[in-house]
């Protein structure tokens, strides 16, 4: 069993496209290892801006067909995803080679360095995000794997979810989906908030009370929140939005269309960026830095040019007076904030979701019907289309109108458009200048697309 990144030098990723892989592979890359892996999307001859991009980054690309692995690979990396039937996976135990999962291996790296894990069930890749701009801004030279592309990484040709840098500080997303953020002993834990999404509400409180009890220093935790509250300290690591109690509290809070104002410890902070939400994550990356050693002014001065991540509250644009926005949000709290974060920008908000899974939407059907009807003002409304499928056996007994109706029964306006494509000349009509449409949905790799040709017909 491989305990140190020391142990190793060749490594093979086998579904390196993954989020979570490529960022891996990326960051040892970038310290030196010889990396490589493969895909299913690369088995098409067709171009691939993920493997061109990972290319460019020192990792050789594969067809998944096991051309990629020889008795000179050290170890193999493999995603929650990959099953021990996979060609590529009875290749590497034919020649003996050690199979270790994406999240062991994260935790690997994250010991050999000084690590923040931000963790929670919302908000945790832009938050990393935010910390990991305000340390580079302060001339710290962190390192950072994580979940989505940051923006000013992104303009540089690069996926963005991975950078290596020459400081001792690496900051990384722990997961809770697989169970893996116990994995972690971290310097400095962060929990953002504790909802209802992969697990039960028991399962998640267990999972982050042992990340806190894995934490070798400081602890630091969101008190406006009620589940992830009796996880804090008592001491003065903690934040909170408009939470008295809390020491990085953010206070005066207004949001001006796409910029939002509020103070922090009698600092003022402006950023462009939507919602409390996202003033409660800053919060948190402020606290961080402001432990680590940076000023307040340096971490407000950072912020203001703070650039986001790929779609969260990805602004595609204005046209014929309508803004559309993209975003990531799936589970139910995250579609919520994400509705009333764009409230302030028109005083009607046209909503599209769609789901991802059919095992997930059924689990989450109740929250999803309850979050999203609080969400919505009597001018609002929101559109559905059919679950995204990715294959698989699966049973499919449960619709996206299944959560349509049940948001029509709490008095709210919810629609079912079963494909994506009927939706902008479903709601043609109902666009005016007081309009704002914001795409919603995870996984499927053509919502970019889709949101983009959305915006181009509009």
């Amino acid at each position: 069993m491989i305990k140190d990144i020391s142990e190793f030098n060749t490594v093979f990723f086998i579904g390196v496209a993954g989020v979570g892989m490529s960022a891996i592979a990326q960051y040892l890359s970038g310290v030196g290892k010889s990396v490589s892996g493969s895909d299913r999307y690369f088995n098409s001859e067709q171009d691939n801006s993920t493997r061109v991009q990972l290319e460019t980054q020192g990792v050789r690309c594969y067809a998944q067909d096991g051309s990629g692995i020889s008795s000179a690979t050290d170890l193999i990396v493999v995603s929650s995803a990959i099953e021990d039937t996979v060609e590529e996976v009875r290749k590497a135990k034919e020649l003996n080679i050690p199979i270790i999962k994406r999240s062991e291996l994260l935790a690997l790296i994250a010991r050999s360095k000084k690590t923040v894990a931000v963790a929670g069930t919302s908000g945790k890749s832009t938050t990393a995000a935010m910390l990991f701009q305000i340390l580079q801004d302060a001339g710290m030279q962190p390192s950072i794997m994580t979940g989505a592309g940051l923006s000013s990484l992104i303009k540089e040709g690069k996926i963005g979810n991975a950078h290596v840098g020459e400081g001792e500080w690496l900051v990384i997303e722990a997961d809770e989906s697989d169970g893996s953020v116990v994995n972690y002993t971290p310097e400095i834990g962060l929990l953002l908030n504790i909802d209802k999404d992969h697990q039960e509400i028991e399962e998640l409180v267990g999972l982050f009370e042992k990340f806190k009890a894995n934490t070798t220093g400081s602890f630091i935790v969101n008190l406006s929140h009620e589940l992830t509250r009796p996880l804090s300290n008592g001491l003065e690591e903690d934040f909170g939005f408009q939470e008295p109690k809390a020491h990085y509290n953010v206070t005066k809070f207004s949001q001006n269309e796409f910029e939002i104002r509020f103070q922090v410890l009698g600092q003022d902070f402006e950023m462009q960026s939507l919602g409390q939400h996202s003033a409660e994550n800053a919060a948190a990356a402020i606290a961080v830095a402001h432990k680590i050693g940076v000023d307040l002014k340096t971490a407000a001065k950072s912020l203001k040019s703070y650039e986001g991540i790929y779609r969260r509250h990805q602004i595609i644009g204005q046209k014929n007076g309508v803004w559309v926005i993209d975003d990531y949000a799936h589970n139910p709290a995250k579609c919520a904030a994400s509705i009333r974060a764009v409230q302030a920008v028109r005083p009607n908000v046209i909503a599209w979701f769609q789901p991802h899974g059919y095992g997930p939407t059924r689990f989450l059907k109740d929250e999803f019907i309850k979050e999203l009807s609080s969400a919505l003002r009597d001018t609002d409304e929101i559109w559905m289309s059919e679950i995204y499928y990715v294959g698989g056996s699966v049973t499919k007994d449960i619709s996206a109108n299944d959560l349509v109706q049940g948001i029509k029964e709490e008095g709210k306006k919810a629609y079912y458009v079963e494909d994506r494509q009927d939706l902008l000349p479903s709601i043609r009509e109902r666009l005016t200048k007081d309009s704002v449409v914001l795409l919603m949905g995870a996984r499927d790799p053509s919502l970019e697309v889709f949101a983009k040709d959305f915006f181009e017909k509009l």
